[in-house]
């Protein structure tokens, strides 16, 4: 998920009326957090905002102007191991139940490319022209545009709250958006709304998933998806060299991260949270990513923090908040 794909379950609508998570994980009866399943799963779920929330940092270092590598070969590599080694997991996890139909090939495609292609290469393109706390706030968007999308398909209910929310959180995103004459001439600008698209793209892929991942593990998907997204890998490294010359160690160590954190360990620790923890923990756990970005962008690219993006935070965070909340729940008559 660039980042999107760190956009994890917590960002996703649970179906109305239904007992599955947004990730197609069978969510666990209501537990006290004392249970220890339900503790390991909270474990789980806080080592996957880690994992996310540092990635825009180590995607940014991975891909450094003088000494990395491009927006493109990063997704090259990410996608190709991806592919590999997420499918010798749902494999070796699943057997059989790892092979989908033939009819639904053809909407994984569909899937692949909006939850990989479009958004790896819109993430990781506008990750080198913004900042990881950019990127960190941008991903806010993700909820927010999931719920829009939902509600324009269908899938959801409008509710006030909400709705509210949707308007908070894009009116508190303006100012990642425009420079400070007023346009998207600034690379940084720019770069936040290939995110923004990169989120939207996640978006609209998280809200068509669902039917699928009633009957197919979280884990199977992301590795089909991931998988038919190598035809589409000539796209990105034409003219592109997947080891450049002049790249520094620390580029390297960069991109092994990005490869193992993000892209592997995240899917599977976020697969067995996901069925310990219940759907209105996992929501709130969204608050942590773009913290943790931006603690570790300050700690080791001494980023600082501008009047124009602690705005931005106060409006994304509220919108956010509103928009993940889930309603009361009814009492029966």
């Amino acid at each position: 998920m660039g980042a999107g794909d760190g956009a994890n379950a917590a960002y996703s609508l649970r179906p109305m009326g239904s007992s599955v998570s947004s990730s197609g994980a069978q969510l666990a009866p209501a537990s006290s957090p004392g249970d220890p399943s339900v503790r390991a799963g909270l474990f789980a779920l806080s080592a996957v905002q880690l994992c996310f929330g540092l990635f825009p940092v180590f995607g940014a270092l991975a891909m450094d102007r003088a000494t990395g590598f491009s927006p493109f070969a990063v997704a090259t590599w990410r996608i190709g191991v991806g592919a590999v080694v997420l499918m010798a997991m749902a494999t070796a996890l699943f057997g059989r139940r790892a092979l989908p139909s033939r009819g639904d090939l053809p909407t994984l495609l569909g899937f692949a490319v909006l939850g990989i292609v479009l958004n790896q290469g819109l993430f990781l393109e506008g990750l080198q022209r913004s900042t990881p706390m950019n990127a960190g706030l941008v991903i806010c968007l993700i909820p927010v545009f999931t719920y829009a999308v939902a509600v324009v398909l269908g899938k959801e209910a409008l509710r006030g709250l909400r709705v509210l929310g949707v308007a908070v959180a894009l009116g508190g995103s303006v100012p990642l958006f425009f420079s400070s004459g007023g346009d998207l001439s600034s690379e940084h600008a720019f770069g936040n709304l290939l995110m923004a698209g990169n989120a939207l793209c996640y978006a609209i892929y998280l809200v068509l998933s669902k039917p699928l991942l009633r009957r197919m593990p979280p884990l199977v998907l992301v590795a089909w998806i991931y998988v038919l997204s190598v035809p589409f890998l000539p796209f990105f490294f034409v003219g592109e060299s997947l080891v450049p010359e002049g790249v520094s160690r620390g580029a390297w160590l960069s991109l092994a991260y990005v490869l193992i954190f993000p892209t592997i360990l995240a899917y599977a620790l976020n697969s067995y949270a996901l069925a310990r923890v219940e759907a209105s923990t996992t929501a709130f756990f969204v608050f942590a990513q773009p913290i943790i970005t931006a603690a570790a962008a300050a700690t080791l690219l001494a980023e600082r923090p501008t009047p124009e993006l602690g705005l931005a935070a106060a409006g994304l965070f509220t919108g956010m908040a509103l928009v993940v909340k889930r309603p009361a729940p009814r009492p029966a008559a």
